[in-house]
């Protein structure tokens, strides 16, 4: 990526949509990260390493913060999210495909990242302190399944 806007974090934001639903805008994203375990196997004879095969993928939670808003969004695909389907198991929450789209200063969209799987585990809204300077803010973490970037 040679755009130089996509490095200037004072002149980006981030657009988070659910199933194509806009939810809101967010200045700060966390957790864009991928992991794979590894597996030691020792071969008889060999003393010079140990082989390390792949194994599963792990992928952490995705946190997305912004100042707060005069919108329900976020609260309301908590709520939506929060056990529609019941399975003999117990509770099963319904799985969307959710992307977090970096846009410039213009609102061009420079690349996205498509999550699978994705629902709302957490969301936490401002602390209040009468001698603050800082302006709220409310923080949403969603869990997912894997994501795909896309350039744009």
């Amino acid at each position: 990526m040679s755009d130089p806007s996509i490095n200037d974090a004072n002149t980006a934001t981030f657009l988070f949509e659910v199933d194509g639903i806009d939810i809101g805008w967010f200045m700060e994203v966390g957790g864009l990260e991928v992991s794979i375990e590894t597996e030691d196997v020792n071969e008889g004879g060999q003393n010079s390493y140990v082989h390390k095969l792949p194994g599963r993928m792990t992928w952490p939670n995705i946190t997305l913060k912004r100042g707060v808003t005069k919108t329900n969004s976020l609260l309301d695909w908590l709520n939506e999210s929060s056990g529609e389907t019941f399975t003999a198991n117990g509770n099963v929450v319904t799985r969307k495909t959710a992307a977090i789209t970096l846009l410039d200063r213009t609102g061009a969209r420079l690349t996205s990242w498509e999550f699978e799987g994705a629902f709302p585990v957490k969301w936490t809204g401002p602390s209040f302190a009468a001698s603050s300077a800082e302006a709220p803010t409310e923080e949403l973490e969603i869990t997912h399944h894997g994501f795909r970037v896309h350039e744009l």
